[in-house]
């Protein structure tokens, strides 16, 4: 029987009776690069049956014949499960280990929260030197041009209102009325959400003569609720273009740099909230998470994401996607959960989730591992994500094995919702398909027209195979108390750049896939998951450790142990031989911005 202290809650519902394991065959997409990418964009976006070509040979159409889709399974159009109670409970406080700085002398330390605050309360620099460093370091059409700049897109003269928060934050503590933790904390917000005064470019190449690219009216809540707390947004991040592949690669605005290693993709599709989280620039970003997009780019560069659950932050349209923090620390990752999940009165769905509580001292605590699933990552991935299995044990944790049917046809379902959904927002924002298609790069062109070929019945199916997995995961969840599904976060260590792609853009659906591998489950059933560094392997090419990621799944509301999981992966870390690794780049924002003259000059200004 489902809880009762929840709405929506699936029935719990062991699917491993009926399975009788993998029915359909591996990937076998076409790779489009270079010359053969334009000309094949270019026949696919005006040939019909070339799209429904493609879409047959993804395999999507196998779905629908599942006999276990039956009509006793409804479709579940959004995958929401709205934890009930009192959602007028104020924010959880910051604990000391949020709002103290960790150590001077730990290996790999990034800048906290807890650092900006000190600093600006002992005066050494101030929020407007800070945001001033940040922006000669970030703002495009720079002379010299700066090496971060390609996190970010153009804000089009909105910096003002960054420049601005910092005075702001500065009189403040100059007059010691500073708001809190946050207060003159820069953070960036991924190119897909809104930010009042900026535009959101969706990935896209700007073009002002459409009227598609306006600055926004309002902010997303997630944002609003950051700059209450007096958090400073400095600026729009870059994405893969409609979110629609997982490398990051973008040629229209210039690929993101992954600073762990350049010579590799930085992930996508937030690819410029965790290059700039690499670099050091900002502590935080606020990103969206549809096919992991929240937790594969902070994996590939060696930070923390968070996938909440489903509307946690803010409903949303998209049937997978949700708004997520990613921060270069778990204390921050939390200190910015913990802002943006605070109710909306005036959201009829985000307004009633309870908010999440940490676990109870002395709780049982449950890894599940499905061996066969893990066992799908490259060796190199899988042996430091099972070490670090192996040392929850010693924390206490016991492990379980469980088994999750279906992952292949969920893997597919989820690439076809994704395309779906992402082709029919789309093309609402053009008067007619070719204006839309225009708008677009070769690669998301051919990704746009597959989508739009989904049948109805298909979608259908697709949502019917949402609800067999939600059913089933809580099953696990009532079969074992305090679950956490425990896998890489990735299978790949890292996607090293091929020639020429940058320049051009690539499709390769297998390797999208393949990357996707794991994440999908969270997106499928909206459940919340959180990704940590565990340790580095050797690159194949460039110079610069390449950063392996563990993840975990928990039910539905539960991002708070979640974080506290998070926490002890980073402590794991810390303790494992030369702990963290900084990329060598890595900018000491709060000391450029003390040195900097153009920032020291600002202090003087109006």
């Amino acid at each position: 029987m489902a809880p009762k202290d929840f709405l929506n809650y699936p029935e719990p519902v062991d699917w491993t009776r009926t399975w009788t394991g993998e029915r359909i065959s591996e990937d076998n997409n076409p790779v489009m690069k270079g010359l053969n990418l334009a000309i094949g964009a270019s026949l696919v976006s005006n040939l019909g049956f070339l799209q429904r070509q493609l879409w047959n040979n993804a395999k999507f159409g196998g779905i629908k014949h599942m006999p276990e889709l039956d009509l006793s399974i409804l479709p579940r159009l959004q995958p929401y499960v709205i934890p009930l109670g009192s959602s007028s409970t104020p924010i959880l406080p910051f604990e000391k280990h949020i709002t103290t700085p960790a150590p001077a002398d730990l290996a790999g330390r990034f800048h906290s929260a807890a650092d900006f605050h000190a600093a600006y309360k002992s005066k050494s620099v101030t929020p407007l030197q800070v945001v001033r460093a940040i922006l000669a370091r970030s703002k495009r059409g720079q002379t010299p041009r700066s090496k971060y700049d390609n996190a970010w897109v153009p804000s089009y003269g909105a910096e003002h209102q960054a420049l601005e928060a910092a005075r702001e934050s500065t009189e403040r503590y100059a007059r010691g009325e500073e708001r809190g933790l946050l207060d003159g904390v820069p953070f960036g917000v991924k190119d897909d959400l809104d930010v009042e005064g900026y535009v959101s470019h969706h990935g896209m190449r700007y073009d002002a003569g459409n009227a598609f690219f306006k600055e926004s009216e309002k902010s997303i809540w997630a944002v609003k609720k950051m700059e209450e707390a007096g958090a400073i947004m400095v600026g729009k991040l870059a994405m893969h273009e409609l979110g629609v592949d997982t490398s990051g690669c973008n040629p229209a605005w210039g690929t993101p740099t992954n600073w762990a290693n350049p010579a590799y993709y930085p992930g996508g599709s937030s690819s410029g909230p965790a290059s700039a989280l690499g670099s050091g620039l900002i502590p935080i970003a606020i990103g969206t998470d549809a096919g992991g997009s929240v937790r594969i780019p902070p994996c590939f560069n060696g930070v923390y994401g968070l996938k909440p659950t489903h509307h946690r932050l803010g409903t949303m349209h998209h049937s997978l996607c949700v708004t997520g923090p990613m921060a270069a620390t778990v204390a921050d990752l939390t200190a910015a959960y913990r802002t943006t999940a605070q109710p909306n009165p005036d959201c009829a769905v985000q307004g009633f989730l309870r908010p999440s509580q940490p676990p109870a001292p002395g709780a049982k605590k449950t890894l599940g591992i499905y061996p066969a699933w893990n066992a799908r990552a490259a060796p190199e991935v899988r042996a430091l994500c099972d070490a670090a299995i192996s040392h929850y044990k010693t924390l206490g944790y016991s492990v379980v094995e469980i088994t999750i049917p279906y992952l292949r046809e969920a893997h597919l379902a989820h690439g076809a919702l994704c395309i779906t959904d992402m082709s029919a927002e789309h093309y609402r924002r053009a008067p007619t398909v070719h204006l839309a298609h225009a708008m677009l790069q070769p690669q998301t062109k051919v990704l746009v027209g597959i989508g739009s070929q989904t049948p109805a019945a298909d979608y259908l199916a697709f949502n019917q195979l949402r609800e067999l997995m939600m059913q089933h995961v809580a099953h696990l969840f009532a079969e074992h108390e305090n679950l956490l599904i425990v896998t890489p976060t990735t299978p790949m260590a890292g996607w090293p750049k091929g020639a020429g792609d940058e320049e051009y853009g690539f499709t390769d659906a297998n390797v999208t896939l393949q990357n996707m591998l794991y994440v999908v489950l969270a997106n499928m059933t909206g459940c919340p998951a959180v990704t940590a560094p565990v340790g580095y392997v050797d690159p194949v090419q460039g110079l610069g450790k390449v950063p392996i990621g563990l993840m975990a799944m928990g039910e539905w509301g539960t991002e708070e142990a979640l974080l506290a999981w998070a926490g002890e992966a980073e402590a794991y870390l810390a303790g494992l031989e030369g702990g963290r690794i900084r990329p060598r780049a890595w900018v000491d924002v709060l000391e450029v911005a003390g040195e900097d003259e153009e920032a020291k000059k600002g202090d003087t200004e109006e």
